[in-house]
């Protein structure tokens, strides 16, 4: 009978660890799916700004002697971009070399956009164009839709680094330390605490 009793004891207690491991498992997967469909928005919002890109240099080339070099920053800063995304498609946000990369073409762009906003303001004809004050428009808001997304997936990585750090939970993220990395931050660019300026 005390065989038996030992026996049930550690059988109920291995049934307790496995549930506590399943419903841990199960956690961390949600956890990953809520950081995944953030980084598909911050994404989506990069995208937009990057599409929006063609349209403004190719409104901008129609002002008399705009600045070559600076339309050729822009273009360059928008390829990187490319680049980036494409060499480490579905792994930016499991491998923090590859998510800084990404971050830092996004903040080429994001510098080469500021300048030519900064040098339109000696184009008086761009700023009476239609076609560049509604891309302006768009752009502008295309920047404050990245700083929200930004802000929104670093709030969900939070949550899962958080719990996947957590004991007793962290054994289980090690053993599916592929599955379960700890999701990297955006962080502020050196010198910037707001989106690039792009009103006139």
């Amino acid at each position: 009978i005390g065989t038996c009793i030992v026996f049930g004891f550690f059988l109920l207690l291995g049934g307790c660890i496995g549930m506590a491991g399943v419903g841990s498992y199960n956690n961390l997967v949600s956890l990953s799916q809520t950081v995944d469909a953030q980084w598909g928005q911050v994404e989506n919002v990069y995208q937009r700004r990057a599409d929006l890109v063609p349209n403004l240099v190719a409104t901008v080339k129609g002002a008399a002697n705009f600045e070559q070099s600076t339309l050729t920053a822009v273009t360059e800063a928008r390829s990187k971009v490319g680049q980036v995304t494409s060499e480490a498609i579905g792994n930016i946000i499991n491998d923090p070399t590859a998510f800084e990369k990404f971050q830092q073409a996004q903040a080429g762009l994001s510098s080469a956009l500021s300048r030519l906003m900064v040098v339109m303001e000696n184009y008086p004809e761009l700023k009476a164009n239609r076609n560049f004050l509604d891309l302006q428009t768009q752009l502008e808001g295309t920047e404050n839709r990245i700083t929200v997304e930004r802000m929104r997936f670093n709030e969900s990585a939070q949550k899962f680094n958080t719990v996947r750090d957590s004991f007793p939970t962290v054994f289980i993220a090690n053993f599916f330390s592929d599955k379960f990395n700890i999701r990297p931050y955006f962080k502020a660019e050196e010198g910037a605490n707001k989106a690039p300026e792009v009103k006139f």
